[in-house]
């Protein structure tokens, strides 16, 4: 029986029907990752995008106490316009739902949402991870918590590169989190397709990466797999020149008194301004490369059921 917290869009709940090809989208990147109108337009852009390629898009988000699998052109207007939208994480989630508030869900609240209506398969930009200076702050994602316990599969161009990447790949060891990267022995870093770490895993086609879902799950192991998908090269910011912007940006955070959950979207907006918009095009351009990927492997992951 499904949860009462959880409505399903009549399309996604047909497509779960009829076992097709599905893909998770998260609302974080609406409300709180880019700008007014481009937020939008990459939203509806990235739907467009995973149905191009042959899945059904699931955009998930919270409000008037449900939490909705998928959501109209006008739902995602009022999200990419709406000043109010509660970034929800998973600590966040009965509050806002018993409140009946409105709210974008962050990669932890997304992927916990898309297992319980039956989704394995979910494309962002960037995960989150463990930040820097976390030695002293315990600053540590719950993306990479809600991935040690939820199967569903994340797609992503690495995670963000304004985290501790090294400490990061690190706890996805200990916790027994695959971390795949598509296409090249290098593990990316959001902005480029380069980090400087080499990537646990390497797989280079879709289906390749869903017989290894299958396996995983199938043999018993419960949580996620990361799978990293750099970005092109043609439309990359370099990493040694986003890293100064980086630098900058956390600086002025420290200053600013900016903590918690609200570090990200700041430094994202702070390095967006800094680089004149080309870093948001960069941003835009890997959550559509990773929309057009999850497809990919939301397609053969169904064929192989």
């Amino acid at each position: 029986m499904m949860n009462p917290f959880i409505q399903i869009h009549p399309e996604v709940g047909a497509a779960l029907q009829a076992n097709k090809p599905i893909v998770a989208l998260e609302s974080t990147i609406i409300s709180h990752g880019m700008p007014w109108p481009k937020n939008v337009e990459t939203a509806l852009a990235v739907e467009k995008m995973v149905r191009e390629n042959g899945a059904i898009p699931a955009t998930i988000a919270i409000f008037n106490g449900k939490c909705h699998v998928g959501l109209t052109d006008e739902q995602i207007e009022y999200f990419g316009k709406a000043v109010d939208v509660c970034k929800v994480s998973l600590r966040d989630m009965p509050y806002v739902l018993s409140k009946q508030l409105y709210g974008a869900t962050t990669v932890a609240a997304t992927m916990r949402i898309a297992s319980m209506a039956g989704i394995r398969i979910f494309a962002t930009g960037g995960t989150g991870g463990v930040h820097r200076g976390a030695t002293s702050t315990m600053d540590i994602s719950a993306d990479l918590t809600e991935m040690t316990q939820t199967s569903v599969a994340v797609v992503s161009a690495g995670v963000k590169s304004i985290l501790d990447i090294q400490l990061t790949l690190e706890y996805f060891e200990t916790k027994g989190i695959p971390v795949v990267t598509i296409g090249q022995d290098e593990f990316p870093s959001f902005y480029s397709a380069k980090s400087g770490y080499t990537s646990p895993l390497r797989l280079d086609t879709p289906t390749e990466i869903a017989a290894l879902l299958h396996t995983k799950w199938t043999f018993g192991l419960q949580g996620s797999v990361l799978i990293a998908n750099p970005v092109p090269q043609d439309q990359e910011f370099g990493n040694e020149q986003m890293e100064v912007y980086i630098q900058q940006a956390l600086n002025a955070a420290v200053e600013q008194g900016i903590q918690g959950k609200d570090i990200t979207p700041f430094l994202l907006k702070y390095i967006a301004t800094r680089t004149e918009g080309e870093s948001l095009q960069t941003n835009i351009a890997l959550v559509l490369n990773n929309a057009k990927m999850g497809a990919a492997i939301a397609v053969a992951f169904t064929a192989g059921r």
